[in-house]
């Protein structure tokens, strides 16, 4: 192959328009006749079908990646079928990859040429990397924040998990999926006061409660 691609990782915390600007980038290419491909872990199958939706309502049909799946594989099988390869492939939800689909997109970038675009969270409600991201700062070619605000004015930073009285919540297994009524995209700072002030009322003795 001739074509020389590019790994990008685009991240940003929950509520920053990564599905939409993935969307809008796809309308793009469509547009201007350019082939692609939408593909999207089948771990967030919230939406029931193998879609990406946006939360402000514009959506698009995708392929799903299964924890199993060989995305490198899958890329050649439809080479040999089709004799074309797509010039871009777009891919929500990239934090859900394992490390070794990061590996095998890269793999893609390298040997067929295609631009690979990967969309996503950097951590998850704890702060930790989630395994896709944390390959991809470690081999993409291109990674660019995708900025949001907190309510106090500062940037977002953490992905935070809500009980049903939006309250902090720090245990639990790293995948959740949820929306609004289960994440609020904060601040660090925002983020440690309400996790002070559900501590110090957690600690507040019985009868001292209303």
């Amino acid at each position: 192959m001739n074509r020389i691609g590019k790994l990008y990782f685009r991240y940003g915390t929950m509520g920053s328009a990564k599905t939409a600007l993935l969307l809008t980038t796809a309308y793009n290419f469509e547009e201007r006749g350019m082939a692609y491909l939408c593909l999207k872990p089948a771990i967030d199958t919230r939406e029931g079908d193998s879609v990406i939706r946006s939360r402000i309502g514009i959506e698009r049909k995708c392929s799903w990646i299964w924890h199993d799946t060989d995305i490198y594989a899958f890329i050649r099988g439809r080479f040999e079928e089709t004799l074309s390869l797509p010039e871009w492939i777009l891919i929500d939800e990239a934090q859900f990859l394992t490390a070794n689909q990061v590996d095998q997109l890269a793999q893609i970038v390298d040997d067929f040429g295609c631009n690979v675009v990967c969309y996503g969270l950097r951590t998850d409600f704890r702060t930790s990397l989630f395994e896709g991201s944390r390959r991809l700062f470690e081999i993409a070619d291109s990674i660019e924040e995708v900025k949001s605000t907190c309510s106090c004015g500062r940037k977002t930073i953490v992905n935070a998990r809500i009980d049903s009285k939006g309250e902090i919540i720090t245990e639990g297994a790293q995948v959740e999926i949820g929306g609004n009524d289960r994440y609020m995209s904060v601040c660090r700072k925002c983020w440690r006061n309400k996790k002070i002030e559900r501590s110090s009322r957690d600690r507040l003795p019985f009868d001292s409660l209303p």
